[in-house]
């Protein structure tokens, strides 16, 4: 069982499907995750292809292919928020949602990693990382202001978590038709859902089903870094429950590094992983081409014995 990378690496800089796995052939991998800037057409053209193309889909990250009502530049995993109290646009996110799904089950692939929308409110993650950037992370103008947030956000939070519990419950269901798994993911920004918290409600609801967590690791730690969880916290609670894990560095608050570029010893991670856990490398430009072969040696030393 090998790495997985996902084409969220260097998807943007192609409009054909056949230009984007050339590239992602030369650094070695096989295995792949669909991500979420995909066009219909290159999603085709994947399916179309992929019996004589080497590669295996193993994960989609939802929306994929982008929903036609957005720009490509546009497109972001939560362009509808499953948690709307919008009923149209929560409606949109769960057609979107299914048809992700849908493409998963078809190529092969065992998950679907999922976002599963926000809190409708100001955020202020970017604020704190500015803070934080500018080494301010100890001083109490970064520490009110981050408890404002935290307290603003839970006085809002119950009917968004609802209304993600809502389609959880009708995606999960749809899941099981297809026999994919749903991976819900921890996230960058604050006001997303689920927090630390709002997780433990999500994986206890639907405990024995087709829904499980996914582990960022570049998000968890900026989460630690800005001091909204504590450090190991989301894999102490939730790790036994992973159904698949992105693998990205980090360097103070900038995610998605090469593997190999970054503050993370992804050694921590390995006690959490199982065979048949799904670990993708989800790296973004600019991480070069060498960075990523460096990445895969890496982590293939690291994870010797479980790929």
């Amino acid at each position: 069982m090998s790495l997985i990378l996902s084409t969220s690496w260097n998807a943007a800089n192609f409009d054909k499907a056949e230009d984007m796995l050339f590239e992602i052939k030369e650094l070695g991998f096989t295995d792949l995750e669909l991500s979420f800037n995909l066009t219909a057409a290159m999603v085709s053209e994947i399916s179309s292809s992929l019996g004589g193309s080497g590669f295996r889909i193993r994960s989609a990250h939802n929306f994929c292919p982008i929903p036609e009502t957005f720009k490509r530049v546009d497109a972001l995993p939560d362009c509808y928020s499953m948690a709307s109290l919008d009923e149209e646009e929560r409606k949109n996110a769960l057609k979107y949602a299914k048809r992700t799904i849908a493409i998963a089950g078809s190529l092969g692939a065992s998950a679907v990693v999922l976002h599963c929308g926000r809190v409708q409110m100001p955020d202020r993650t970017r604020e704190l990382i500015d803070l934080y950037r500018r080494g301010l992370k100890d001083t109490q103008g970064f520490r009110s202001a981050r408890e404002e947030f935290i307290r603003a956000r839970a006085g809002l939070a119950r009917p968004f978590l609802e209304q993600a519990l809502r389609s959880l419950e009708e995606l999960n269901k749809y899941a099981e038709k297809e026999s994919v798994d749903l991976g819900v993911e921890n996230r960058f920004y604050y006001r997303e859902i689920p927090n630390l918290e709002e997780l433990g409600v999500i994986l206890e609801k639907f405990r024995s089903s087709r829904i499980f967590y996914w582990h960022d690791t570049g998000h968890a730690r900026i989460m630690e870094n800005l001091g909204f969880v504590g450090s190991g916290e989301y894999l102490n609670l939730y790790g036994q429950t992973m159904v698949g894990t992105h693998i990205h560095n980090v360097i103070g608050c900038v995610d998605h590094q090469a593997p190999s570029n970054g503050e993370l010893d992804f050694s921590e991670l390995k006690p959490y992983l199982k065979k048949e856990t799904l670990k993708v490398v989800e790296a973004h430009q600019p991480a070069a081409a060498k960075d990523l072969k460096k990445s895969k040696a890496l982590l293939e030393r690291i994870f010797d014995g479980i790929l």
